[in-house]
This record gives structure tokens, sequence and C-alpha cells, in this order.
């Protein structure tokens, strides 16, 4: 099976705005470089910053194939996997974010099927990643919500 390259992706640098702490001040940064490892894809700035996102918070990345993860295609914004459906902007490598009792609960008990449970809750697979990863805030009551339905599912395996 041979891997479908894309060559703009390879030889492109891309334009990125990062916001530096002060509130008003962005700067301008250039993306240099994107790779991918066993569990994250990574990006580096011009200025040498490193940054990574692990395919782990993201179950579309989860449990794409290594060929699914490298089909790729980047642009000034960001990454997209068509195949899969996913997209992640170059911010977000960034942005730091607290690890959430959703995390904990999903990295401990990777059995768990995330996007089963989104679905089963009606929300989508996305916005229940962004919920674990930390990039969207879940409310209260939807923390709640999902940690009820993760409950019953244990009930019902173990009335099995």
């Amino acid at each position: 099976m041979q891997l479908k390259v894309n060559k703009r992706r390879i030889c492109q640098r891309f334009l990125r705005y990062l916001d530096i702490g002060s509130g008003s001040m962005v700067i301008m940064e250039k993306i240099e470089k994107i790779w991918l490892t066993d569990d994250a894809v990574w990006i580096r700035t011009a200025s040498g910053k490193e940054a990574c996102e692990k395919f782990n918070d993201y179950p579309r990345l989860r449990y794409a194939t290594k060929e699914q993860r490298a089909n790729y295609e980047a642009d000034e914004y960001g990454l997209h996997w068509e195949d899969i459906d996913e997209d992640l902007s170059f911010e977000g490598f960034f942005d730091k974010r607290e690890t959430t009792q959703l995390y904990k609960l999903f990295m401990a008990h990777p059995e768990l099927n995330v996007s089963a449970i989104a679905r089963r809750l009606g929300i989508s697979q996305s916005l229940m990643a962004q919920y674990i990863s930390g990039k969207k805030h879940a409310s209260d009551e939807r923390v709640a919500l999902i940690l009820n339905t993760v409950r019953e599912i244990g009930q019902e395996l173990i009335a099995v």
C-alpha cells in the first residue's frame, strides 16, 4: 500500500499568530515543521517552540490507522484529516489546559469507548474529545451527566 503524499504539506511553511500573553500583543510566527510520532502530532515554530497534541485526546485520531494519521493536510490555521473528519488548529497546540476529571477518567480506563459514550449522550465525538482534553469546559451538569452515563454502563455490565 502506498501512502498518498501531499507535497504542499511537505514543502510549505505556515504563518501562525501566537498570543504571547500580553492580551494585546500578537506576534506572527511560522510553523516550520510538522511531524508525527506513534502517539502525537508535533509542530515546531521558527523560534524553536515545539508543541504536540496527543492522539489519545482525540478519539478519531486515537482509532485511526497509521496511514490515516499520515494523510493530513495543513494550511495557515492548522491540520485537517479528511479521511477521519478531524481538525486541529495550530493555536490549540499552545493553549495551556488543565487536566480535567474527565481526562483522568478516560486515560485511566482506555477500555471506555469515548465515541460510543458520546453517541449515547447525543453529543458530538469532537465535543466530547474537547471536554476530555480540556480544550472546552464542560458545565458541572454536563460532567455529572457523562459520569452518570459511565456508571450506568458499569451497572449494565455487572448485570451480564
